[in-house]
């Protein structure tokens, strides 16, 4: 099993009980839309089984970030007019969402190779190790502060992810969706 599928494996429970609670759709509800039990739906959300290819696609059609509004579209736009290196990737899938030019200029490729792509194969230790962790800090709750943590220097021929102290923040889209801010964050000014 992939990196990107044990992580998508450890949030695809946790995710979909976060999006069930806050748009108040109940389990009997969402059950019957995706064709399965109420107990099914249970089973997902508390990690005790998970969803097969094609209900694992219909979760994942239902999750993923889909920026369509124009609320959603100015999101991208503060995103991408930024002056910190600053991007947005899709909290489930890890897909590109935006980027600021800080950003783009620390990647070795045109920004369009990357736009709705996962970055998930770019991860250092650091980053897969703490999306391992998300539950452990309350990301997956309705209300969750922004996560903090320290990753080391990883090189790609495509990019190189710097040491750094990184920050993320939950944001929800318009559709019940999240997408993920990921920044630095000043090492001087947090806690460790």
């Amino acid at each position: 099993m992939s990196n990107e599928t044990a992580v998508l494996e450890t949030s695809l429970g946790p995710s979909l009980r976060r999006w069930r609670v806050l748009n108040r759709v109940k389990q009997e509800a969402l059950a019957c839309d995706l064709g399965v039990s109420q107990s099914r739906i249970s089973r997902w959300e508390s990690g005790l089984a998970q969803p097969d290819g094609v209900e694992r696609a219909k979760i994942i059609r239902l999750l993923r970030a889909r920026p369509e509004t124009a609320a959603d579209r100015a999101l991208l736009e503060l995103v991408t007019l930024a002056s910190e290196p600053v991007h947005l990737v899709c909290d489930l899938t890890h897909r590109l969402l935006a980027i600021s030019p800080a950003r783009a200029r620390e990647w070795r490729l045109p920004v369009a190779q990357f736009m709705n792509r996962p970055l998930w194969r770019f991860a250092s230790d650091g980053i897969r190790a703490m999306e391992f962790k998300l539950a452990d800090h309350g990301w997956f709750e309705p209300m969750s502060a922004d996560i903090f943590y320290d990753t080391e220097r990883a090189s790609f021929p495509e990019m190189t992810i710097p040491e750094s102290r990184i920050r993320i923040s939950r944001l929800p889209l318009s559709d019940g969706s999240f997408a993920r801010l990921v920044r630095e964050a000043p090492r001087d000014k947090l806690p460790a």
